[in-house]
């Protein structure tokens, strides 16, 4: 089928429409249905074909491209939900909740007025709901997230001194483990591998495939290896430039292979040596 990818957020989850008999090019604007209601979204995917089980049925069809008049509604609802912050941030400190307001969000139809916030545990905001509904006149969610999700819609720069991955490219948080920054040799320092959310950052898994895949190939450190040299075991290695260095007591020295190297001399792997 020939779908288009929408976006709502500029970092958010991309979507399928059915672009019907519609033009739409890359970075136009559109108007489409979602369980939301009616939403405005970027075209960030321009006639892509998908196979069918790849999509959610049945697929529904973009209402029009965005006019100039849905891009100033745009606007202010932006302005009306910085309004709506403040007045929340005050309710919340009436009602004397624990609870951080993150952002606040006004769906494009202005039918509901979405508030996200974290906590540490539940928070019973029934009270606060009446209040907001009462000053609104919609209606009114509000929506616990988590930390990775507050960095997501807050952004800022990371470790590495560029803008955050989850609030500018990508769509979804994949899972990451400890063991993916046991595997690339990283310190196991929880300040070092954790990102401005305080859990591990999500490009440990970037590099997480080619790191698995090159451990299949190498020996293990320690491991006992019968090479041209004679007898040694392997003291060291270079997973990604797949670089194997062997101590070879005959020789009393290390020597270095590349995996390619050890394959053709036939090396013979023996035991594990401790």
């Amino acid at each position: 089928m020939q779908v288009i990818g929408v976006r709502f957020k500029k970092a958010g989850k991309i979507y399928y429409f059915d672009p019907g008999n519609l033009s739409v090019a890359l970075e136009d604007y559109v108007i489409v249905e979602t369980v939301r209601g009616v939403e405005f979204g970027r075209v960030v995917l321009a006639d892509k074909q998908v196979d069918e089980e790849d999509i959610v049925l049945p697929l529904k069809k973009v209402i029009r491209i965005a006019t100039d008049k849905d891009k100033y509604s745009v606007a202010e609802n932006t302005e009306n939900a910085a309004q709506a912050y403040k007045v929340c941030e005050k309710k919340i400190r009436d009602h004397k909740l624990d609870m951080n307001l993150v952002e606040v969000e006004y769906t494009f139809d202005r039918n509901k007025v979405i508030f996200y916030f974290t906590a540490d545990g539940r928070v019973d905001f029934r009270n606060l709901v009446k209040d907001l509904a009462a000053v609104f006149k919609t209606r009114i969610e509000l929506r616990q997230i988590g930390v990775r999700d507050e960095a997501k819609l807050l952004g800022g720069i990371g470790p590495c001194g560029r803008m955050l991955c989850c609030s500018t490219f990508l769509g979804d948080f994949e899972p990451v483990s400890i063991k993916m920054a046991k595997d690339q040799n990283l310190s196991l320092n929880p300040a070092k591998i954790s990102g401005l959310c305080g859990r591990l950052m999500c490009c440990l898994k970037y590099e997480n495939d080619e790191y698995e895949e090159a451990k299949r190939e190498l020996p293990d450190l320690g491991e006992a290896i019968r090479t041209s040299y004679g007898s040694g075991k392997v003291v060291g290695l270079n997973i990604l430039e797949r670089l194997i260095q062997i101590e070879v007591p005959e020789k009393e020295r290390v020597i270095e292979y590349t995996l390619d190297e050890l394959i053709e001399e036939g090396v013979i792997s023996t035991q594990a040596m401790d």
